[in-house]
């Protein structure tokens, strides 16, 4: 079992251990938290766990409980006077949020109020979150920075399979031959699922593995094929791979003809892209997209994830799709080792999903279907006209857009950084800056984006709260509260609650809308929520949880004991009685209707779905001839609030860099270390330049530094990879195209030493031995400060 215990405190010095699970990736590992004298100084990980069996990674070993327990918490309100914030009591903050509110469902109404959460709240918050907004204001602009990380993974399976849920299982790791890894840098973004993987790679029957990432990572290094692609180019590539399977005969023709729908469609999109015209659009070898193809088509267990290189780049969905089109060509669903995951960037982004703090209706409930609403109106008590479902609901961007034109004058912030984390930085603070927009921000920290708002409620963080929360593969798992939160920080739900007293919501029986006293009693509302849906949680209950450890829904009466895998019998949630989305035309986002697809009839058939390919939005040119893309490091996690408090983390990632091709290096005239000037049409950052692994005429930034431990804003300095980014969105899932730009590079200064990136991540230097190691360890701990 993985441990890290405080200094100076042995085992033996803990008091207890609580059961919780790691909130700081996608994973959901198992762990127990160490308490002494009523504070957390340890953590562990569970080795009875399916989800890590007592691994834990980089994040929740050294950022779990250091990265909340910190000087810099937010432990009193904050209110907005004459321009600064000062400390405030929780009456008067909650009274000046309730009085701007009903100010201005009186004056213009429920589309005045917004809502903008996160994927890292626990699942009876996220559900408290969507009541309120949905039954008690009745505004559909409500959605989490999950529109940033993982929306595709969402509208992929919607469109695919009927339903969100993911159908592969974590134990198909250990029955596949063969790893498929798009846009998905395991060996960073989720570390100890890397691990399982380096298992199967060390060991007898060693899996194949193809990787589709424009850097060489980690896991490009072990891969059989690496197929570097130009960032906006992922369509074309897929649709040569699925031609490549066609064209070899590898289809399983009798699973295609019993369980899926629009084969022929799929056929007719594909057939331009053969490997060499894929080669010339994605800058691969047509040799290695044969190879791939060959992989996938021969293979007798596939197992395919997916992450923010397809996510966050262009034609999003239509991507996805691709891979979900592979899977049903060869009927690698429902089968030990034919898993297929979608993965999540955030710890709980399947809760905001299933909940539909992002808009979407719980339970994955279909907005276009009214007796889908009617059931929702009868269980919470309301008038379905009350729900809004007249229109699709609104995505982050556009609720900023309204914020940005004056029509939504509340705008609640909970758990999240946009400040940091939005595309097209420059804008977003202007928006956030506006007097005319009313700002509760809601958060552990004093964040990029607290520091704009007219009321900062301080909130409890991991380890001092109760709630649930579902990891990639449906895993759901009880994180119990091991100490009390400081000063007067409270839960996210005890604050959503006291809101909704303050509103006087109510059902129409005039008992309150959310009577519910702890999260226990949100939990119990939600099984009843989830009833018979595909995210049927009504089996489960805390004490089961706590008796058993993570346990995958469905989890009902059919399964007492959750399900591995969905899809056994190759019948999809498509019945238009029953689906979570009617679909849309993946090129232009329009929905496709309840007539047209009840005329389809796809009746539990999955369906085949693509678009023709398109060049990206922006490309390279005369002013801005270089492509720029974001991603992750392995040892921050989103904008650093808290794994940038935590020494040994700070140590090994500790400022802003931007990545290099030696190549490009060499042509700009740029050292290791060197300092650059990127700039794009809307705004420019400067850092020191790594020379990396990164392909040719392409610019790599992390996208996790902003300004919180530099002065908050950018000034003269600007680092956030975002100041760069365009406000452009995939036509479907809606998530940004933070993969995809043009700009153009100039050397600023001479470096005085090495960038501050890692060296033993995908980040390392071209030049092995050019660069000292990453600094970490007792270095690290020696630094530490006392919280």
């Amino acid at each position: 079992m993985d441990t890290k215990l405080a200094d100076g405190v042995a085992k033996a010095d803990v008091d207890r251990w609580v059961k919780s699970a790691c909130l700081l990736c996608s994973n959901g590992c198992g762990c127990d938290i160490a308490v002494k004298d009523g504070r957390m100084v340890g953590i562990r990980g569970r080795a009875e766990d399916r989800v890590n069996h007592g691994r834990l990674g980089p994040k929740g070993l050294f950022a779990s409980w250091q990265g909340v327990d910190n000087r810099d918490r937010l432990t009193v309100p904050l209110v907005r006077e004459d321009g600064r914030l000062v400390e405030a009591d929780w009456d008067t903050a909650m009274g000046r949020i309730a009085e701007r509110s009903r100010a201005l469902l009186e004056e213009k109404g429920p589309l005045s109020h917004g809502f903008y959460t996160s994927g890292q709240l626990f699942l009876e918050e996220y559900y408290a979150l969507a009541v309120l907004g949905k039954a008690g204001i009745g505004t559909p602009h409500m959605d989490g920075n999950t529109r940033l990380c993982t929306a595709t993974a969402a509208a992929s399976l919607k469109e695919s399979f009927g339903a969100d849920g993911q159908p592969g299982s974590y134990t198909d790791i250990d029955e596949c031959d063969a790893i498929f890894l798009y846009g998905h840098n395991m060996a960073e973004t989720q570390t100890v699922l890397w691990a399982r993987v380096l298992d199967r790679i060390a060991g007898p029957d060693r899996p194949r593995v193809v990787c589709v990432d424009p850097r060489d990572t980690e896991v490009a290094r072990h891969a059989d094929v690496h197929l570097p692609v130009r960032p906006g180019t992922n369509l074309a590539l897929m649709h040569g791979l699925v031609r490549e399977v066609v064209a070899n005969g590898w289809v399983d023709e009798d699973y295609v003809a019993g369980h899926t729908q629009r084969f022929g469609d799929l056929l007719a999109a594909v057939e331009p892209w053969t490997p060499e015209a894929v080669a010339e659009t994605c800058g691969v070898a047509a040799a290695d997209v044969r190879r791939a193809a060959e992989i996938f088509g021969t293979s007798q267990r596939v197992l395919s994830t997916v992450l923010q290189g397809f996510y966050q780049s262009w034609q999003a969905t239509a991507s996805s799709c691709q891979v979900n089109n592979l899977h049903l060509l060869r009927g690698m669903l429902g089968r030990p080792g034919c898993g297929l995951l979608q993965m999540n960037g955030q710890p709980t982004a399947q809760n905001n999903r299933e909940c539909g703090a992002d808009g979407d209706l719980p339970g994955f409930r279909n907005w276009e279907n009214p007796k889908h609403v009617r059931e929702l109106a009868e269980l919470w008590g309301v008038d379905e006209l009350k729900i809004p479902h007249w229109a699709s609901p609104t995505h982050a961007a556009q609720i900023f857009r309204y914020a940005e034109q004056g029509s939504i004058g509340f705008l609640w912030i909970s758990a999240t950084n946009p400040a940091v984390s939005m595309p097209e930085l420059p804008r977003m603070r202007r928006i956030l800056a506006k007097p005319e927009l009313f700002l509760v921000v809601q958060d552990l920290y004093l964040t990029e984006t607290a520091q704009y708002a007219d009321v900062v409620l301080p909130a409890a963080a991991w380890g001092e709260k109760t709630g649930t929360f579902t990891n990639v593969d449906r895993t759901v798992h009880l994180s119990d509260q091991a100490v009390e939160p400081p000063g007067q920080a409270r839960s996210d739900l005890d604050i959503f609650l006291d809101y909704s007293r303050r509103m006087g919501f109510a059902r129409n029986d005039g008992s309150p809308l959310l009577d519910w006293t702890g999260p226990e009693d949100a939990f119990r509302a939600w099984q009843e929520c989830s009833r018979g849906r595909p995210c049927d949680y009504s089996g489960m209950s805390y004490a089961m949880l706590r008796e058993r450890g993570g346990i995958q829904w469905p989890c009902n009466d059919e399964h007492p004991d959750g399900l591995d895998r969905l899809y056994t019998d190759g019948t999809f949630s498509t019945d238009a009685a029953y689906c979570e989305t009617y679909g849309h035309d993946l090129t232009t986002g329009a929905t496709v209707g309840p007539t047209a697809y009840r005329a389809m009839a796809p009746a539990g058939r999955a369906l085949f779905k693509t678009a023709p390919y398109s060049p990206p939005p922006e490309e390279p040119s005369d002013e801005y001839p270089l492509r720029y893309t974001t991603g992750r490091t392995a040892y921050h996690f989103h904008t650093r609030t808290k794994t940038g408090r935590a020494p040994q983390l700070n140590a090994a990632a500790p400022g802003m860099w931007i990545e290099l091709s030696a190549a490009d290096a060499q042509r700009y005239g740029i050292g290791e270390g060197d300092i650059a000037v990127v700039s794009s049409a809307r705004g420019r950052i400067t850092a020191p330049v790594r020379i990396g692994d990164v392909r040719e005429g392409t610019v790599f930034a992390p996208f996790h530094f902003g300004y919180w431990d530099t002065g908050g804003s950018p000034d003269d300095h600007p680092r956030a990879a975002n100041e760069l980014t365009m406000t452009e969105w995939d036509a479907v899932s809606k998530q940004p195209i933070f993969k995809t730009a043009a700009v153009r590079l100039e050397k600023a200064a001479a470096g005085s030493g090495p960038a501050p990136a890692p060296t033993t991540t995908a980040s390392r230097p071209a030049q092995p031995g050019t660069v000292p190691a990453t600094i970490g360890g007792a270095a690290a701990e020696a630094r530490e400060e006392p919280a």
